[in-house]
């Protein structure tokens, strides 16, 4: 909180004025990311989509599209995350947001009759979560070399294949 206050020019005091905690300042940072990026334009297509592959296929493009822009703060919360309560704190709170996402695409599917009568919908939203998860970001574009572009498109096949139905028709 020191280095902070320093950087922007208040004093320690002024800054908890503001966050009463370092757990505070982390989520209020990525809320404030999320306001500057725009999130709920990014995810408006998501949440307006009209059956349940748009929304997956929205929420996929949405997310896996905005990793990039918040990929050096998520990577230092997550190395936080070992050490520090309230850099945990705070990246569970952001990977709360992402499971309701998953959770809102995988109930889409649900409602449309197109989940796979493999998964509850729990486990589906686990897959989803997993499948775009930061850390595999970071295996297929950073390890691997994918570009942003094959990554999206990747975890789209992918989600679809696991998770909606043999029945069901094709994604677009």
């Amino acid at each position: 909180m020191a280095d902070i206050a320093k950087h922007a020019k208040v004093s320690r005091q002024a800054l908890y004025l503001h966050f009463p905690s370092r757990r505070d300042l982390l989520i209020a940072t990525t809320h404030y990311i999320d306001k500057m990026k725009d999130v709920d334009a990014r995810l408006a297509a998501s949440r307006s989509a009209k059956n349940g592959r748009d929304r997956l296929n929205a929420f996929i493009e949405a997310w896996g599209n905005y990793i990039p822009e918040i990929h050096g703060l998520a990577r230092e919360l997550m190395a936080m995350s070992d050490r520090d309560e309230a850099a945990k704190l705070a990246w569970n709170e952001r990977m709360t947001a992402l499971r309701q996402g998953c959770h809102a695409a995988v109930m889409a599917l649900r409602r449309d009759g197109c989940l796979s009568p493999e998964h509850t919908v729990e486990t589906a939203t686990d897959i989803l979560c997993a499948l775009v998860s930061v850390r595999n970001w970071e295996y297929f574009t950073i390890d691997r070399n994918w570009s942003q572009r094959t990554y999206v498109t990747k975890m789209k096949t992918v989600a679809k294949q696991l998770l909606v139905g043999q029945a069901s028709p094709e994604l677009p």
